[in-house]
């Protein structure tokens, strides 16, 4: 068939609007192919559900594919399917009009039609054909529609204009051939004829599309004789054959029961890169107005990057069985970036490039979903299997924390999830809920102490009357504690309260009044000295009182109620934050002698050396108690050399 060949130029301003995609839109060149076989799995699908209702357009043995056809020497690649095919019309609308998309209006049509079995097509926009001009100077469209006996050639090299013809197309379906540019690795444009190349690109982002996606490969073999031993004296022979190159199997579409637990592991391990067996595994489908599912695994160890900041995270992210993007962290919160898996949509919006996600109402509903089914997963493992969960608490425990104050809407859950060791058992874990449970009748606060390790919160002079009084103390050691303390301000109805900050009322409402009258007491009675240990402390502390919390010791450092306590300064400092070194309260014990030497030194002369001395001492010796060095290690050390020689 020989006609006239039509030019035409494209519409909405073609040749700046090409540009902008081939130059800005997609930043990984290698997507072209993805979007090449993603519309023909389009047309693949088209065909055989318009075939339901009208059987002429695809004959008994019909063989739906996409093949893909190299030529080194010509430099040229070339991806043909057996999908629907289009009518001359339509390449004029669709292919000559750019951002016009013919699945969008088919997926719109069959909407409006309310038909009962719509196709899983993939694409929603008009621009991912114009991705081939990234990889190619000139790209060359041969399509015969299905029900027509004629074909049209389309060819564009991208400058504004394009032309048509009618030819002989032989079947139904379309072939997009692409005239290559030369390997320019700096750029990001590969050798797109190489079989590994495209075998590379098609296991990455198209592995699991629905239709086999085939490829003419050669190989050279041994002849073989039929016991399948090699011939003596036989030569390599090349063979030229078909292979499949991907697997078609996504595994979250297969029943459960389908699919074993070998299978589930290995690609558990294609996905996270963990050698181990996954700890537990989650799998859902959500249907209704959104549909997606998830298959997702909480790793059984902690991946060494899980702290750095530049380490990989996120789960995978599908639409309708191809690839879109490794790392999607806009369904996946920071805190529970140690999930692994992967999450397919049937209708998840895209922006043009399906390189960025939109922030729309369809991704925030499906994070919602992905986050709730997680935490429902770790909720119901520490329900029936508590010692899983702790062995899942010992790896993830301190990044789970950091959902505290990042995710308001789930603290309540996450607050149900979280264990602490506290001083009610020296080996064991406890919930909040088993805190609560387990607290005095006459308590009204959850008390909590941090520090660097269980043996220094253990040791410390701020839970001498905690000890006293039996009252059990959470033992907070991670720094995300430090975070999420000043965010969190309360569970079931009772409020957090460090053991380092503020006063300390403990005991029945009878025993705290007559406490706290005893302690006024002894403070009006010690007042003017305590202001001279002020007036010595003025640099570091803004107040020097007796103290409702020591028993033993003669000092300690505490915090007003909304202070930042001593540890998250030193986080803040090695964030490179700017942190003044504020000042405390030093609380003494009014029961200590050494408050007794003091008041009798005070009397005799309210102007003795000595005075400032022992305030210094005081004040060092608190600091070193809660872990941080005194404000001149040096004048310590010799205020604590003079005191021995005087004592001995």
């Amino acid at each position: 068939m020989s006609t006239t060949v039509e030019t035409f130029e494209f519409q909405a301003e073609a040749r700046q609007l090409l540009d902008l995609m081939v130059h800005s839109i997609y930043s990984n060149k290698d997507i072209f192919l993805r979007e090449l076989i993603s519309n023909s799995s389009d047309a693949l699908d088209r065909r055989r559900f318009q075939s339901l209702t009208e059987s002429h357009l695809m004959a008994e043995g019909t063989d739906l594919h996409i093949f893909i056809e190299s030529d080194p020497a010509a430099r040229t690649l070339t991806v043909r399917d057996t999908g629907i095919g289009m009518t001359r019309q339509e390449v004029i609308v669709l292919i000559g009009t750019i951002a016009k998309s013919g699945t969008r209006e088919f997926m719109n049509a069959v909407r409006q039609a309310k038909e009962s079995h719509s196709p899983e097509l993939i694409g929603q926009f008009g621009v991912g054909f114009y991705s081939s001009f990234m990889v190619a100077d000139k790209v060359t469209l041969v399509t015969r529609h299905a029900g027509e006996t004629a074909g049209t050639r389309w060819e564009s090299a991208g400058e504004g204009t394009y032309t048509l013809e009618e030819v002989d197309v032989p079947e139904v379906g379309t072939s997009v051939t692409l005239h290559l540019k030369p390997v320019d690795s700096e750029d990001g444009l590969h050798d797109y004829t190489q079989e590994w190349q495209i075998r590379q690109i098609v296991k990455k982002y198209s592995d699991f599309v629905a239709y086999p996606i085939k490829m003419q490969v050669s190989r050279t073999r041994v002849p073989r004789d039929a016991d399948g031993k090699p011939i003596e004296g036989a030569k390599e022979e090349t063979v030229i054959e078909v292979e499949t190159l991907n697997s078609m199997k996504a595994i979250w579409l297969r029943d459960k029961d389908e699919v074993s637990e070998d299978e589930y592991h290995e690609f558990y391990k294609h996905v996270s890169h963990d050698w181990t067996a996954p700890l537990e595994m989650i799998r859902a489908k959500i249907e209704g107005t959104l549909e997606y599912q998830m298959l997702l695994f909480i790793p059984a160890r902690a991946p060494f990057d899980l702290y750095m900041r530049e380490g990989r995270r996120g789960i995978q992210l599908y639409v309708k069985r191809v690839f879109i993007m490794d790392d999607c962290k806009e369904l996946l919160p920071e805190y529970l970036r140690f999930v692994k898996g992967v999450v397919d949509s049937e209708d998840l919006s895209l922006n043009i490039s399906r390189e960025i996600l939109q922030q729309n109402r369809q991704i925030q509903r499906i994070r919602k979903g992905v986050v709730s089914k997680i935490l429902d997963t770790l909720k119901k493992l520490r329900e029936t299997d508590k010692e899983k969960y702790l062995k899942f608490w010992a790896e993830f425990g301190p990044v789970l924390k950091e959902g505290l104050y990042q995710d308001h809407d789930n603290q309540e859950a996450l607050m149900d999830l979280v264990m602490f060791q506290s001083t009610n058992d020296p080996t064991a874990l406890t919930s909040l809920r088993e805190y609560v449970d387990r607290m005095k009748e006459d308590q009204d606060s959850i008390y909590y102490m941090s520090g660097e390790s269980r043996q220094a919160v253990e040791n410390s002079p701020h839970l001498e009357a905690f000890k006293d009084k039996g009252y059990e103390v959470l033992i907070l050691t991670d720094g995300v504690d430090e975070i999420w303390t000043q965010s969190v301000h309360e569970f079931g109805g009772k409020h957090f309260q460090s053991a380092g900050k503020g006063t300390v009322d403990l005991g029945s409402e009878e025993e705290r009044k007559k406490a706290e009258e005893e302690r006024k007491s002894k403070q009006e009675a010690h007042k003017s000295l305590l202001e001279c240990l002020k007036q010595h402390l003025d640099e570091y502390v803004k107040e020097v009182r007796l103290s409702s919390r020591l028993t033993s010791s003669a000092a300690c450092l505490v915090g007003d109620q909304f202070d930042l306590s001593p540890q998250l300064e030193q986080l803040m400092r090695a964030a490179n934050q700017d942190m003044p070194r504020s000042k405390r309260i030093l609380e003494l014990n009014p029961n200590h002698p050494i408050l007794e030497k003091l008041d009798s030194l005070y009397a005799a002369d309210s102007g003795d050396p000595k005075l400032k001395d022992y305030a210094q001492l005081l004040y060092g010796q608190a600091a070193l108690a809660e872990g941080t060095p005194p404000p001149n290690p040096g004048q310590f050390a010799k205020l604590v050399a003079d005191l021995m020689v005087h004592a001995g």
